[in-house]
């Protein structure tokens, strides 16, 4: 299962890309990184099943409607367009810290960590990818949310200058994501700024994008710039252009079928053939809690 890296394992550790494309190098640096689970620390390296994802598909192949509807319009559309410097983030609604910060000063604080994440996309595809980021958790603290915060909503850029897909309305522009807080705080939510040890690339949503790695992949929303905590249930994009489809959770659940299409098994990027998709994306022990009680095909 592929989980969080230890809490001191360095940054360096786990960024050297020839060290993913390499299958050997991989799995003995993952044999050897497993010694720190058995220290207790927490680590839990990757199978030879789970073996990253190429630096090459990872970035050629991605969905970023705002620069095409086509897997390879983001990687021709998006670099030297996207300007992601200097950005910033604004956060509000129900916290007791409100304010628009620096992306620098956003993420400064916060302990860097290296983690290998799944990825399933809503429309049977996946990819294993390691990401650089911060914990949301640590992040969203700093604003002190109140007690009517029951959720966080999320905003994409929106600039017509720079995204030529905003020309078409395929949904209603800005993109907008939503969490329930727990969701948010969990600790496996991430605030991405890089993949495999490099900055993230405009087409996969520099400079900030959000990975929560039990939910179809629409919901690691990309160039974030507002962050609210509201008390109502934010209105996603997809949801909001088809609710029958996609639903607020979007929780990876191979049980509940996609209308059009079976969710049952996906297509691992580099890979012929199909595999069995796993509940929560094989992080069901770890998120499971969340949902007690809940009727998972309802809350789709």
């Amino acid at each position: 299962m592929l989980i969080r890296p230890a809490a001191d394992l360095r940054e360096n550790d786990v960024t050297d890309q020839a060290l993913y494309l390499d299958r050997r190098r991989f799995l003995a640096g993952a044999a050897a990184a497993g010694t720190l689970l058995g220290a207790g620390r927490g680590l839990r390296a990757a199978t030879s099943d789970d073996t990253p994802t190429p630096f090459e598909a990872v970035t050629t192949y991605n969905n970023y409607y705002e620069f095409g509807t086509a897997k390879e319009d983001p990687a021709v559309n998006a670099p030297g367009r996207l300007k992601t410097a200097p950005w910033s983030v604004a956060v509000d609604g129900e916290c007791a810290k409100p304010g628009t910060i620096g992306l620098e000063d956003l993420i400064k604080p916060v302990k860097v960590e290296d983690r290998i994440y799944r990825l399933r996309c809503v429309e049977g595809w996946s990819m294993v990818i390691p990401w650089r980021g911060v914990q949301l958790s640590e992040v969203l603290k700093r604003f002190e949310p109140t007690s009517k915060a029951k959720f966080v909503e999320f905003t994409t850029l929106a600039d017509r200058e720079q995204m030529p897909g905003l020309r078409i309305p395929v949904l209603d522009w800005p993109y907008v994501e939503g969490l329930r807080l727990d969701e948010a705080m969990h600790p496996l939510t991430l605030l991405a700024t890089g993949l495999y040890g490099k900055d993230l690339l405009a087409q996969n949503g520099a400079p900030l994008r959000l990975v929560v790695p039990w939910k179809y992949g629409f919901k690691s929303i990309k160039s974030i710039v507002r962050i609210r905590f509201t008390a109502a249930q934010p209105v996603n994009s997809w949801q909001k252009y088809n609710p029958r489809e996609y639903g607020f959770y979007s929780n990876v659940n191979p049980e509940v079928d996609h209308p059009r299409w079976s969710q049952a098994n996906e297509r691992r990027i580099g890979e012929f053939r199909r595999r069995p998709t796993l509940m929560f994306n094989g992080y069901g022990d770890q998120v499971a809690g969340l949902y007690a009680g809940m009727d998972l095909k309802a809350n789709h």
